[in-house]
């Protein structure tokens, strides 16, 4: 096992899931990362890290829970992240007195090199009274843009949601 390749691996994930939530708490990539699980392994011939059972990963506001966090790598840098769970949970704070983003997903696939997070099967992306609901939701972590649904499917719909504003 290459203990550089293990020991950084967190750290340059910290940043992936950082940019994902829009307006998140600024210093939260700053922050140490924590991964707790029950099993880690390193594939180093096949570039690939494996976190296992009951995994947490932790990184300032940032909270992911997950069954199973994958990570591909290629000539050092990640690829792709696949987190599985029943259902993935991700949660960041935006600040105080905002409320947190939160989301789940049966399956959570980050591609770094596109700033894309695809939350997959019974997909939900809330904040406050916004909920979006669909078996794909992908977020542009760069533009902060979110597409639901999936058009060659044609058989599964987009719930969305949004609470109107109380009158004070």
């Amino acid at each position: 096992m290459n203990v550089i390749k293990t020991a950084l691996l967190p750290l340059v994930l910290g940043t992936l899931f950082y940019s994902s939530v829009s307006n998140a708490l600024e210093d939260d990539n700053e922050q140490p990362i924590y991964i707790d699980s029950d099993t880690a392994s390193y594939d180093e011939k096949n570039d690939i890290s494996i976190y296992t059972g009951n995994v947490i990963y932790t990184q300032g506001s940032l909270v992911i829970h997950s069954d199973q966090m994958t990570f591909h790598l290629k000539d050092g840098e990640i690829v792709k992240v696949v987190a599985v769970g029943k259902p993935a949970r991700l949660k960041q704070s935006q600040g105080k007195g905002k409320e947190d983003i939160r989301g789940v997903g049966l399956t959570g696939e980050y591609y770094p090199a596109t700033s894309k997070l695809h939350l997959i099967k019974q997909a939900e992306v809330w904040q406050g009274g916004k909920k979006t609901k669909s078996d794909l939701i992908i977020y542009d972590t760069k533009y902060s843009v979110l597409t639901a649904g999936d058009k060659s499917s044609g058989s599964k719909r987009v719930h969305s949601i949004f609470q109107p504003a109380s009158k004070k």
